[in-house]
């Protein structure tokens, strides 16, 4: 049996693991970009990032633990099978070689080879650094070894040691006086913010990462659904205030640095600004090469992850040839830049996200309704209406008399918000439509039984 010490100390190991697993490396980019943007705004839009980069993602992990499902497929088969199966391969293509991916190879070129290269140097660099990068990243996900947990595991502590040295510099002797908002910040920032979260895509991770807690959890405790709860909440809330610490910092570093450095075009930049301001050279490559293998490292775990779940659903393709084929498709993807590959996710994750964070929402209401599935169901369908036109939005290609409509009648859709109001709407008329065939298939049940009697 475990002692009161020997408890907290697991549960402080899992939460220190949770956020190992969320603190990608590309993650640091966003915040350190929102605090330029959002000037004087920082703070308002800090809290809106924190709620969608921070605290949804570790409710998905904790819906995990009260919901008994095995996976994201098990958990989105309360909506539908068919739903489970698109949505969770819609999932793997963002984390995997569409989006995150890429991103790994686009952040290291970002911040540990671009600062050192001429301003007019082409595009030739980006393409034999992506060419090495996810070489390397085919050979270690095909043999697997412990130097990639090893080099993890020095790696995070490390990154955290120079990321709190840059921060703290910034508080004690800031860059310079923190400047007005841009004009997408000037208003409704605190929901600019909420947005902006969607862009670390650790609520879809969530549901990669939430059974990986949950099996350590019972390996450790077993599986008292009680205890599993309690211990999930109690790693996530860990987790969560060291997030919240770093994201806010970084922030702030951010905003401070706008006078000085000038607004620019992404966080990679943004980071490597401020290491080269307050150590020269000397910083830039320390935080480039601490950068790039932790980008490598997370590159080789999201082959691995990915490489896995498309065999297991494409038996015939084998895993060496989806992880070869995911390196090479994921150095292409990476050759269109950090800043388009941004723009690219952002309509397809604003589409998206707003349908995981009502089925962890859902999850957590789940005894409540019974788990009806016209709840789920009806609940995720009026989000998707609504955010499959945000997503339209976000790519330019908006529709002028569906705005205008959605405008009139929904509270919030000019923030970007307007799914939330039909989400809430659609569990109710899904709980009613629920009751109604409840009870319709009561009467229908009684009919044929006395039907049998007669």
């Amino acid at each position: 049996m475990f002692n009161n010490k020997t408890q907290s100390s697991h549960t402080l190991v899992i939460g220190l693991m949770l956020f190992a697993l969320f603190f990608g490396a590309g993650n640091l980019i966003f915040p350190a970009m929102l605090g330029q943007s959002a000037g004087s705004n920082v703070w308002i839009a800090n809290a809106g990032f924190l709620i969608t980069g921070v605290g949804v993602p570790l409710l998905g992990v904790f819906a995990f633990g009260i919901s008994g499902s095995n996976d994201l497929r098990d958990m989105g088969n309360r909506v539908h099978p068919w739903f489970s199966a698109l949505y969770t391969f819609v999932l793997y293509l963002a984390i995997g070689p569409l989006f995150a991916l890429p991103r790994a190879g686009s952040v290291s070129f970002e911040i540990g080879v671009k600062p050192f290269l001429p301003q007019n140097s082409g595009h030739l660099p980006l393409l034999i650094f992506t060419i090495v990068f996810f070489s390397i990243t085919c050979l270690l996900s095909l043999n697997p070894t412990k130097i990639v947990d090893i080099v993890g595991k020095i790696l995070t502590p490390l990154k955290l040691t120079f990321i709190g040295i840059l921060v703290i510099a910034a508080f004690i002797h800031p860059i310079g006086p923190i400047q007005a908002p841009t004009k997408d910040f000037a208003t409704n920032s605190f929901f600019k913010g909420f947005q902006e979260g969607y862009l670390t895509m650790d609520t879809l991770a969530a549901f990669v990462f939430g059974i990986i807690i949950i099996n350590a959890i019972k390996e450790k405790r077993g599986s008292d659904k009680k205890v599993i709860a309690v211990t999930c909440a109690k790693a996530a809330l860990i987790a969560a205030s060291v997030l919240a610490i770093v994201y806010t910092s970084l922030s702030y570093m951010g905003a401070s640095s706008v006078s000085k450095l000038g607004q620019l075009s992404n966080g990679g930049e943004v980071l490597s600004a401020v290491a080269n301001y307050y150590f020269g050279s000397l910083g830039n490559v320390f935080l480039g090469l601490m950068i790039t293998v932790a980008c490598l490292t997370t590159s080789v775990g999201l082959v691995t992850a990915c490489s896995s779940y498309f065999h297991s659903i494409f038996p015939k393709l084998s895993y060496k040839g989806l992880a070869i084929a995911l390196s090479v498709f994921s150095a292409l993807t990476a050759n269109l830049g950090l800043n388009e590959l941004i723009a690219i996710s952002v309509p397809v994750l604003t589409a998206i996200y707003p349908l995981a964070i009502m089925l962890i929402v859902l999850s957590f209401a789940h005894n409540l309704f019974k788990g009806r599935r016209q709840v789920y169901q009806i609940s995720l369908l009026f989000t998707f209406i609504v955010s499959v036109f945000d997503g339209l939005n976000a790519a330019k290609l908006s529709i002028p008399a569906v705005n205008s409509f959605f405008s009139h009648v929904l509270p919030l859709y000019d923030a970007g918000l307007g799914w939330v109001v039909p989400a809430i709407v659609g569990a109710f008329v899904g709980h009613l439509v629920g009751l109604i065939s409840g009870v319709q298939s009561q009467v229908a049940a009684g009919q044929n039984r006395d039907r049998q009697v007669s």
